[in-house]
């Protein structure tokens, strides 16, 4: 397969690459395995630290009000008046199974209200508080945006409960208070995916069932100069985030990547009225940027039912298997690293290069896959899988919504950027992480092990049977005893794990060090000499890539 990944490309397409960014994925309920809505997310930002929000529900006197801090930058915007009642949140879903995610996408300079107060973290985590389904949330982010102003770039909202879930795009208005907005519904048995760049275009203007948007969402692009078309040719994303290289080969290709796993290789979506399919290929072009002018479909038909287990492998994914794979280059190393350091861009002899962005990153923050499970009561279904730093070397463990409180490891506090804590999930998983990155190829698969056998176990396993037990604890009116029983789980599951990653971090250390690789028996012990238990034995030294050898030899390195 022809090699895609480096191309050159001009300074002003390179300086518009988002270096930090985020990835969705939105599979409705008619689409998954069990029946449940999936909604994933990666918080990917070079100062994000990776912890597990929590507000447990509450009771508000009249005249309260909530202070608002930006949620990147900690900068407190202002106050709002508080409602009376709020709901217990954790992380990105609330206790009726309300999920909300989002990506960033920046959208046109003069778009920016610096003076509002509703940033886009703030519009997430007060409208968890505040509403019970998606299109409560919609309502409640417009009314909060468009009552007290809205600081930021554009935004794309994944909103999902157990019935439905939506894509929202939506940006600010400039010197106008409020924003302009579009929200369409996911078509039950489809799946939809966002990355940093605004995905909706054309939309129906007379179907509230499956499209909401802002009445002036049309005309406000006229009175820019940004439109002149008739209404029902009005695309929101040309309109305000206009798609350019960089727009398609950083974002929308992490789009067509999660729908190309997905979706086996084969997209299935409605055209005209009818269902048609058509070979991912077809939008790879499109994806690298070289074909600008089409656009990938919005919602595509899985090829399968998608499980959360399928959705958490997306959110590691590398391009393995494509034009962009990030390990057969020279920049992933002699040992197939699929990571490149930022800038994203680079200049030789006058030429600028790119490097891909890929779902998986290095510099996530929190990452989660979430479910809404209408099968099971509220108390219950709400989970939240949550894992921080990159999601390829770290693993989700499993946390009911409306347990009480969360693990040690995921609590907010407990260390920082600047401030390491052994206790820290964050930490630790960046320890496992930078060892890899030095021998990917040879330590990766064995953490990949290590967190596909805990999820599979808690997916499969563990966490269906701990569902019975507590739906029959609220069934019987014995709620408090369940959510007891699942704070005991959330928090016993993810201590265990957490003692079995630094077991895996002290057993990567002793197995590749200094480029050396220990063999092991069947039950994990090292193999030793026949005369001393601390010499190894069947040790090897598989230095670099063949790829890499290539390269080597090209660049004239000496020879024998």
């Amino acid at each position: 397969m022809k090699k895609l990944l480096t191309i050159a490309l001009s300074a002003a397409l390179l300086s518009s690459i988002p270096a930090g960014a985020c990835t969705n994925v939105i599979i409705t309920r008619g689409a998954s395995k069990d029946g449940s809505t999936i909604v994933s997310y990666a918080a990917d930002s070079h100062v994000l630290y990776g912890e597990l929000y929590f507000h447990p529900a509450a009771k508000w006197k009249a005249g309260a009000m909530l202070p608002i801090v930006e949620w990147d930058t900690y900068r407190p915007t202002g106050s709002i008046p508080q409602v009376a009642q709020t709901f217990q949140t954790m992380g990105n879903m609330n206790q009726h199974q309300l999920i909300i995610a989002e990506t960033t996408w920046g959208g046109r300079e003069e778009q920016v209200n610096e003076d509002g107060i509703m940033d886009y973290g703030s519009l997430i985590y007060v409208t968890l508080q505040r509403a019970r389904t998606a299109r409560e949330a919609i309502s409640t982010i417009v009314e909060l945006a468009n009552t007290y102003g809205y600081p930021s770039e554009g935004e794309t909202f994944s909103i999902a409960d157990t019935e439905e879930a939506w894509i929202m795009d939506l940006v600010g208005k400039g010197k106008e208070k409020g924003i302009v907005w579009v929200a369409r519904r996911v078509p039950d048995g489809f799946i939809c995916a966002h990355a940093n760049q605004c995905r909706i275009t054309r939309f129906p203007l007379d179907d509230p069932q499956n499209c909401l948007y802002a009445p002036d969402v049309i005309d406000f692009a006229r009175r820019q100069g940004w439109y002149e078309g008739p209404d029902e040719e009005f695309s929101f994303r040309d309109a305000y985030n206009p798609l350019d290289f960089s727009g398609a080969r950083a974002c929308e290709a992490r789009a067509w990547a999660a729908f190309n796993i997905l979706c086996d290789g084969s997209f299935t979506y409605e055209h005209n009225g009818e269902l048609v399919s058509a070979p991912a290929s077809d939008w790879l072009e499109y994806a690298l940027g070289h074909e600008l002018d089409g656009e990938m479909p919005l919602f595509v038909q899985p090829s399968r039912k998608i499980s959360a287990k399928d959705v958490a492998d997306v959110m590691r994914d590398h391009f393995e298997g494509t034009p962009m794979d990030m390990r057969v280059d020279a920049g992933a190393g002699g040992n197939a690293c699929p990571y490149r350091w930022r800038p994203m861009g680079f200049e030789v002899d006058g030429v600028n290069y790119v490097n891909e962005r890929a779902i998986a990153t290095q510099q996530t923050g929190f990452w989660f896959v979430a479910q809404a499970r209408g099968y099971l009561p509220d108390e219950v279904g709400a989970m939240l899988w949550f894992g921080t730093d990159d999601a390829a070397t770290s693993y989700l463990t499993p946390c009911y919504v409306n347990s009480s409180e969360v693990p040690e490891c995921l609590r907010v506090g407990n260390g920082d950027m600047l401030h390491y804590s052994p206790t820290s999930s964050f930490w630790l998983c960046n320890r496992v992480a930078q060892a890899c990155y030095k021998m990917y190829n040879q330590m990766e698969p064995v953490v990949r092990a290590k967190a596909d056998a805990f999820e599979r176990g808690q997916m499969e396993e563990a966490v269906p049977a701990m569902d019975a037990k507590l739906a029959q604890l609220v069934s019987s009116g014995k709620t408090k005893k369940a959510i007891k029983e699942m704070t005991r789980y959330t928090l016993s599951t993810a201590s265990a794990q957490f003692e079995e990653w630094k077991a895996l971090e002290e057993l990567l250390l002793v197995k590749f060090i200094d480029g050396n690789v220990k063999a092991q028996e069947a039950d994990g012990s090292f193999k030793h000499s026949q005369y001393h238990t601390g010499t190894p034995a069947g040790l090897t030294q598989p230095g670099y890539t063949e790829a890499w050898k290539r390269a080597a030899a090209r660049e004239g390195l000496r020879r024998d």
